[in-house]
C-alpha cells in the first residue's frame, strides 16, 4: 500500500474538519440520524466487498466476515438510528437551593469536535466502522488510521467512506506506522485507539502533548482466563471454546487466551476439547477452506516458534502451513502457571492448560488478578453462586458464566477493559457518551438575588448568612 501523506497534508485534513466542525453542520440530531442512514444503507452495498477482502486478507469464509465483522455493524447502526434523540436530549436537573433563584440547569451532549479513530487489522470492518458510527452519532467528525497489516480491508474502507461521505467530514488515512505518528502529531479533540497494550502507551505519550482524551480498548498483557472446574458441563464448554479459539484462528482482542482446568477432569475435558475440534474444524484444521489464516508471515513465524518451545507437551495441533498461513489450533498441557506462555497474550490458536485442584480455585483466582486485569474472563460451572461472586469481585472488562464471547454482542451494555486492557467504553449508548462531552449550563436569574454569598462575611451579617447556609445544606 503506498500513500503520500506528508504532516503538512494530514494537519490539512485535520484542519479542514475543524473548519467544517465549528460551522455547526454536524450538531442537529436529525443532521446526525441522516448520516447514520447513510453509513448502514453503504454497509449493505458494500457488504459482498468486505467479505472478499476480508477473506483476502484473513481468510475468513463469507459466513464468519459476515457474522463477526459485517452484520455486527447493521445491528450496531440501527440501535443507534433508533434512540439517539433520546440519548442526545439534554438533560434537566433543579439547581437546588444553593443556587437560588437560579432554578435549573442542563447538561448538553456535546461533541469533542475532531475525532481520530486507530482501528486494527483483526475485525477490522466491524472495529473501524462500529467506532465511527459511535463518533457521528456524536457529532463529530472523524479522521480514520486504518491498518496496514490489512491492506485488502483498508483499500475498500477507503473507497467505502470516500463514497458515502466528503472527507471534511469522515476520512480514512492509510499507511504504516510512519503514517500513524504523523496523524498523532496532530492537534486532535478525541483518540480512540484499538490494539495492543504496548502501542496504546505510545498513544497515550502523544495524546498527552495535546492533553487529548482517550479511549483504548486494549487486548489485556497477561491474556484472557477460562476456567474450567470440576462440576463444568465437559462437552458443553469444550464446543464453545473449540469455537471460540478457531475465530479468526485466534486473533480477537477478547479470546481465550489459556484455560485452567481442574485436574480432577482434566483428561476427560481435553478429550472433548480435541473432539470438538476435529468436527468442527476436521482432523487437518490448517488445510480447511474455511479456517482463517494469521495476518503476515511474522505472525505465523511468531506462533510456529513459541509452538516449537513447548514442542513435547503438544497434545493437539501443533502444525501449520506457512504458505497459507494457516496455523492449527493447538493444544499445550500440562502448563504452569507461572510459564511464560501464560504470562504474555497469544494472539493466535495456541491454547496452553494449566491444571489446579478444584478447592484450590480460589488461590488460583488469587493468582490471576495479581496479573494484569484480562479483557475478558470465562467461567465453566455449576456452582452460579460462586460464579456470581467471582464476576462481582474481580477487576477484568467483561465475561461470561458457562458461555464464550457473546457478552459483547447484547444490545445496550458497555465493551471495553480497564487498566492494561483498556479505558472507556463503547457499544450503543455508552459509545456515544465516549465521543461526547457533558457541558453543565445553570440558567441565571437578574431577579430575587440574595446578597448570600457576596461579602461582608462579618459580624451579624455572617452569622445571619452561617444559618442559612446550614439551612440549605442539610
Amino acid at each position: 500500500m503506498t500513500n503520500n501523506y506528508t504532516e503538512g497534508s494530514i494537519r490539512e485534513i485535520v484542519a479542514a474538519q475543524r473548519r467544517f466542525f465549528r460551522s455547526g453542520a454536524t450538531l442537529p440530531v436529525s443532521w446526525r440520524i441522516e448520516q447514520l442512514k447513510r453509513l448502514k444503507a453503504a454497509v449493505i452495498a458494500y457488504a459482498d466487498r468486505f467479505t472478499a477482502a476480508l477473506t483476502e486478507d484473513l481468510g475468513r469464509s463469507e459466513v464468519e466476515a459476515y457474522l463477526c465483522d459485517v452484520g455486527p455493524n447493521i445491528v450496531e447502526i440501527n440501535e443507534m438510528i433508533s434512540h439517539l434523540r433520546r440519548w442526545a436530549r439534554p438533560e434537566l436537573h433543579f439547581s437546588g437551593l444553593m443556587c437560588f433563584p437560579s432554578l435549573f440547569t442542563k447538561v448538553y451532549k456535546m461533541p469533542y469536535g475532531v475525532a481520530l479513530v486507530i482501528s486494527p487489522f483483526n475485525f477490522p470492518i466491524f472495529l473501524t466502522i462500529g467506532v465511527v458510527a459511535a463518533a457521528m452519532a456524536a457529532g463529530n467528525t472523524v479522521v480514520i488510521k486504518s491498518s496496514s497489516k490489512s491492506a485488502a480491508c483498508t483499500a475498500v474502507l477507503k473507497r467505502f467512506f470516500a463514497e458515502a461521505f466528503p472527507p471534511e467530514y469522515i476520512t480514512l488515512i492509510d499507511g504504516g506506522h510512519d503514517v500513524a505518528d504523523m496523524c498523532l502529531a496532530q492537534r486532535f479533540d478525541k483518540i480512540f485507539y484499538t490494539g495492543s497494550p504496548t502501542v496504546g502507551r505510545h498513544v497515550m505519550a502523544e495524546a498527552a502533548k495535546n492533553l487529548t482524551p482517550v479511549a483504548l480498548e486494549l487486548g489485556g498483557e497477561t491474556g484472557n482466563w477460562a476456567v474450567v472446574r470440576k462440576d463444568a458441563d465437559l462437552k458443553d464448554t469444550a464446543r464453545k471454546i473449540a469455537w471460540f479459539k478457531s475465530v479468526n484462528a485466534g486473533q480477537i482482542c477478547i479470546n481465550i487466551n489459556q484455560i485452567a482446568v481442574a485436574e480432577e477432569i482434566a483428561e476427560l475435558f481435553l478429550e472433548e476439547l480435541k473432539r470438538a475440534f476435529v468436527q468442527q474444524l476436521g482432523e487437518h484444521p490448517e488445510t480447511n477452506d474455511e479456517y482463517p489464516k494469521l495476518i503476515i508471515a511474522a505472525a505465523y513465524d511468531k506462533c510456529a516458534r513459541e509452538a516449537e518451545e513447548y514442542r513435547e507437551r503438544i497434545i493437539f495441533g501443533g502444525v501449520g502451513n506457512k504458505e497459507t498461513r494457516k496455523y492449527a489450533p493447538t493444544i499445550i498441557y500440562p502448563v504452569g502457571i507461572h510459564e511464560p506462555v501464560v504470562q504474555h497474550e497469544l494472539f493466535c490458536p495456541l491454547l496452553p492448560v494449566v491444571p489446579f485442584k478444584d478447592a484450590e480455585v480460589d488461590a488460583l483466582m488469587d493468582v490471576i488478578a495479581d496479573r494484569e486485569h484480562p479483557l475478558a474472563m470465562y467461567l465453566f460451572t455449576k456452582n452460579r453462586k460462586w460464579a456470581d461472586r467471582v464476576m462481582q469481585t474481580r477487576q477484568f472488562g467483561g465475561g461470561c458464566i458457562n458461555e464464550v464471547c457473546i457478552h459483547m454482542m447484547v444490545k445496550g451494555v458497555p465493551f471495553n477493559g480497564t487498566g492494561h486492557s483498556g479505558m472507556g467504553v463503547y457499544h450503543g449508548e455508552w459509545g456515544f457518551r465516549e465521543f461526547t462531552h457533558p457541558q453543565t449550563v445553570l440558567r441565571g436569574s437578574t431577579i430575587f438575588n440574595l446578597p448570600l454569598r457576596e461579602h461582608p462575611y462579618g459580624g451579624e451579617n455572617g452569622k445571619r448568612k452561617m444559618r442559612l447556609l446550614r439551612l440549605f445544606e442539610r
